[in-house]
């Protein structure tokens, strides 16, 4: 059935709404061309769409003058959205099927909170699906298929290869439940035209795969293996030399005979070591294994499409097990026994067990491999010094770190400057320049630079410091693509609790109050105040505690910054506390490492797939072990092989060794174990998986520590002292006099570890550390780090495009039920991708799987409580509070101190009724919520949603 204007229903009104209509008109879209039902293929025409989306809106809503002039601008934004989603999807070409368009008219319907006419829409699109089907079905005689040419690059016609097309499709789906190659090669020669090109023919089976996902996620591994076939294809045809394409059966043999090839290729292009050329390669190549190229799910496999994988002038040549082998080759380079340990390595990466980080995957066993994640600096209170931190900031970003600055030691606004004998303008303009840095430097087009400002709450700029985010005001003053945080003393926490009042310093009167923690800080706090009350410090200021503690909170709430974090249980917990001050943490709030003038702290990050260790007894403890032993030694290569752009992260890595072992999987875990989220028995396991995490990362570096020797700056640590980290939680208790929420149960023999930590020693200075994970969940297919799930189906957007994301888990217990069909898929699309509000979902199913909104913040904060006594440095905590109020922001950060949590990432907070978005754009063209002209009252209701979005595509923090 045609969905041309003159073939639908000539009115809808009291009827359904019938799907978006596109044909030629004066205003067809140039350039762009879809292909209708019937193979024909007419230019792309986006009023068309506004016509159908008009019927649309008024067969639900109604007809009269006012709701017209309403539907009116309704109808132009969501035309433009879906007219910019079509164009900007670079993998479908410029020719569109018209389901696409209709899937973007749908998507658009949804984002905007359109369910009602949503709804309608999808149901209107199925009935007329059934009426074509029948009518195909009626038909007496079965239309031969035409024969038709594919065109080569060269514009020669080629006949089109049916054959091989259904074996590549039959393939991809062989061995998965609920999949079916037939709906996708009927979707895949719907697609097909004569003259089609050989990438389009490509690309038309796997977006035939993509439209079944939200039925079955299983399509999403189909549309992954047929990416591969891709990927083959262009990989091979640039090794040989000339068109070359295999089947995955044929892949078997061919992986070999590839590998060497690559290796000398990528020699050759200057993109590899050629270290890696004297490997034993036959060795090597033995060692891959091809079938875990199945393993993918579309979006990980794409992302590595899009930005890791190897290639020259846009051709990729790295196939998936050549680029885990050529990272564990990389981090393989200086082992004795190279190929054996770069064997284990690949085994463990391409298993999916364990993942490295995004820089380690990106650069390992190149010209330049800088692998390590994260990098810690303070800036100095002179112009040499933070032009140097500027350009140290330029050089760390260039190789795809993320930065950390203490920017505490500079001076306020208004502090004298004795050199000009002038007054400071304060922070705030180097905080611009350091924003503006971080966006001209952003790794090669692969990912924003991304940077974290981090302040102490005593700086008497921090009022302005709170503002930099907002999207009103002086935008000279304004850092709308810095992160920021707060690093919040104790002390400040006590005073909001007692109504006090908190004063507020410039650092060139006060610098002790810098490297100071925990009672010396108070009592150098208090001779501070002292001195400023007797007029001996010049630039203070004087404002009530809970006022400010309020302002952070709404500012928090509104643009998504500062970030709340807890300078006291970082250094009173550090296991480095001879050797230095926390004076920061990193861009994701998980790295809390030492830092002065002479030394940038550096950590080297990978995560546990929680999920994988799960077996039919709970966790596997034995294979755990083995992937954290194997994890460790990786993470401690990564050391002495990083590519290092300035001496101060050389001089602190190799004299401290730190490293950061963390996890994700784990909400996929708690699925897998049958846990809620919001339950006691969920808490538990976050304790029981952390500390099993935690004590095999620590028996690990013992054990290198014994073969490589122990880190420089061992003796006089806590490590040395014997105090591991759930010891140092009775550090922190005595500072807080014991006024602190602690859970101390040990289950495991930590007194032998202990034992043989002060014997023998520590590799690294710091083990542990848990990281958001965005991207490299993504590639393993799990969810993200200790995250919960924000929605059971979805679209996530990311630089490689928009993906249905739909939880597996769900889908196979709704489908044991016999409840999984077109109306549940509605219904999860309509009540925003939760199944709370589906009556027929049984009760322990809507417990299990209950989103992150649905869960109060108070189960997030005690499973982080338990895991964060376990772990030496911090966590990336988002909280996610539903109808937010002051007072629930108040309380859930305050619980959060209280139970000795180090540090907290974003605040993920919806508002208590829907608010039209159209409403809250801002400047920057993101949701933004209009800023408060008050601080908020601590029980006042929130009525818009924070800055941050999930999933944005523009945000680092989700790459």
């Amino acid at each position: 059935m045609s969905l041309s204007a003159q073939s639908e229903r000539p009115s809808m009104v009291g009827s359904t709404p019938a799907p978006a209509a596109v044909q030629t008109s004066r205003n067809a879209e140039p350039g762009y061309q879809v292909i209708r039902r019937n193979g024909a293929v007419t230019p792309f025409d986006p009023s068309k769409i506004g016509v159908a989306l008009t019927k649309a809106f008024l067969a639900v809503e109604g007809g009269n003058a006012a709701a017209s002039r309403r539907v009116h601008d309704i109808v132009a934004d969501l035309t433009a959205q879906v007219v910019a989603n079509l164009t900007r999807r670079v993998d479908t070409g410029r020719t569109f099927h018209i389901e696409d368009i209709q899937d973007q008219v749908e998507l658009a319907l949804m984002r905007s909170e359109h369910h009602k006419v949503a709804r309608a829409y999808v149901l209107y699109r199925e009935d007329r699906a059934r009426e074509r089907a029948a009518a195909l079905a009626q038909k007496a005689q079965v239309q031969a298929v035409p024969e038709l040419q594919m065109r080569e690059a060269d514009g020669t016609l080629v006949p089109l290869d049916r054959a091989r097309l259904d074996t590549v499709v039959r393939e991809a789906c062989a061995g998965l439940d609920g999949v079916s190659p037939d709906p996708v090669l009927t979707e895949t020669k719907r697609n097909l035209y004569d003259g089609i090109t050989r990438d389009e023919l490509a690309l038309a089976p796997i977006l035939a795969a993509r439209t079944l996902i939200e039925t079955e996620p299983n399509y999403a591994k189909v549309s992954a293996r047929l990416l591969t076939d891709k990927l083959r294809r262009e990989a091979l045809s640039f090794i040989a030399g000339y068109a070359d394409e295999a089947t995955q059966a044929q892949m078997d043999t061919r992986y070999g005979e590839y590998f060497p090839a690559y290796v000398q290729a990528g020699i050759k292009a200057e993109l590899l070591d050629p270290e890696l050329g004297r490997f034993d390669l036959a060795r090597i190549s033995a060692a891959l294994k091809p079938e875990r190229d199945l393993q993918f799910d579309y979006l990980g496999l794409q992302t590595l499409y899009d930005r890791y994988f190897l290639h020259v002038s846009g051709t990729r040549f790295e196939l998936p097990q050549a680029f885990f082998m050529r990272v564990a080759m990389g981090l393989a380079i200086r082992e004795i026994d190279r190929e054996a340990r770069a064997i284990e390595f690949y085994n463990l990466l391409s298993s999916f067990d364990f993942m490295a980080s995004t820089p380690t995957l990106f650069n390992s066993g190149t010209l330049r491999p800088q692998l390590s994640s994260c990098f810690l600096t303070t800036v100095a209170d002179d112009l040499d010094g933070i032009f140097k931190a500027v350009r140290d900031n330029a050089l760390l970003a260039k190789y795809s770190g993320g930065l950390g600055n203490d920017w505490t030691p500079v001076r306020g606004l208004g502090a004298h400057i004795k050199g000009t004998n002038g007054q400071s303008q304060g922070v705030v303009p180097f905080l611009k320049v350091a924003n503006d840095t971080a966006i001209a430097v952003n790794q090669g087009g692969k990912r924003k630079g991304a940077v974290c400002a981090y302040l102490e709450t005593w700086h008497v700029d921090i009022e302005e410091f709170l503002d930099l985010r907002k999207n009103t005001g002086d935008d000279r003053r304004r850092t709308h693509d810095m992160n920021t945080a707060n690093w919040i003393p104790d002390l400040f926490m006590q005073r909001v609790e007692a109504g006090a009042d908190w004063t507020l310093f410039s650092p060139d009167e006060v610098p002790e109050l810098h490297d100071l923690y925990g009672k010396p800080f108070k009592a150098a706090y208090e001779a501070a105040e002292a001195r400023a009350a007797r007029g001996e410090i010049k630039v203070y200021r004087t404002v009530k505690a809970l006022d400010l503690w309020r302002r952070m909170l709404t500012m928090l709430f509104e643009t998504g910054h500062p970030w709340v974090t807890f300078k006291d249980p970082c250094n009173l917990r550090s296991p480095q506390q001879h050797a230095g001050v926390v004076h920061s943490s990193n861009l994701c709030t998980e790295i809390t490492l030492n830092t002065n003038a002479d030394e940038v702290a550096v950590c080297n990050l990978g995560s546990v797939n929680l999920a994988a260790h799960i077996g039919p007894n709970g966790l596997d403890f034995e294979r755990l072990k083995r992937t954290v032993g194997t994890a460790m030694r990786m993470l401690d290569n990564v050391i002495d092989i990083n590519f290092y752009t300035i001496p101060e992260a050389r001089r602190s890595n190799l004299r401290h060794r730190p490293v950061g072992l963390g996890l994700m999987g784990h909400q996929d875990a708690l699925e897998k174990l049958r846990l809620p989220t919001a339950s006691e028995d969920a808490v538990a396991f976050a304790d029981v998986s952390m500390e099993a995490i935690s004590y095999f990362a620590i028996s690990a570096s013992v054990d290198l520590a014994a073969e490589r020797g122990r880190y420089a700056s061992f003796e006089g640590s806590l490590w040395s002292r014997g105090i591991l980290p759930i010891d140092s939680l009775e550090l922190l208790s005595d500072a807080r006099d014991g006024d602190v929420e602690l859970d101390r149960t040990q289950r495991l023999d930590w007194e032998s570890l202990r034992a043989r930590v002060t014997s023998i020693g520590m590799r690294n200075s710091n083990v542990l550390a848990i990281a958001p994970t965005a991207t490299i969940s993504n590639i393993v297919g799990v969810s993200q780090s200790i995250e919960p799930a924000y929605s059971q189906l979805y679209v996530k957007a990311n630089m490689s495009g928009d993906f249905t994301v739909v939880n597996a888990n769900l889908v196979h217990d709704l489908k044991a039920r016999g409840l999984w069909d077109e109306v549940m898929i509605s219904d999860l699309k309509y009540y925003d991708g939760m199944v709370s509000a589906i009556d027929r979902v049984p009760e322990d199913l809507k417990a299990l799987y209950a989103t992150a909104f649905e869960i109060a913040p108070e189960w997030l904060i005690r499973a982080a409580a338990r895991r964060q006594k376990w772990i030496d440095q911090a966590q990336s905590l988002n909280l996610y509070i539903d109808q937010p109020s002051g007072r629930k922001l108040h309380e859930a950060y305050l619980y959060a101190w209280r139970q000795g949590l180090k540090t907290t990432y974003y605040l993920r907070a919806r508002s208590a009724t829907h608010v039209e978005k159209s409403t809250l754009k801002g400047t920057d063209g993101r949701l933004n919520a209009v800023s408060a002209a008050a601080p908020i009252l601590v029980d006042a209701p929130m009525a818009a949603p924070a800055a941050c979005s999930i999933n944005d595509p523009d945000c680092e923090a989700c790459q």
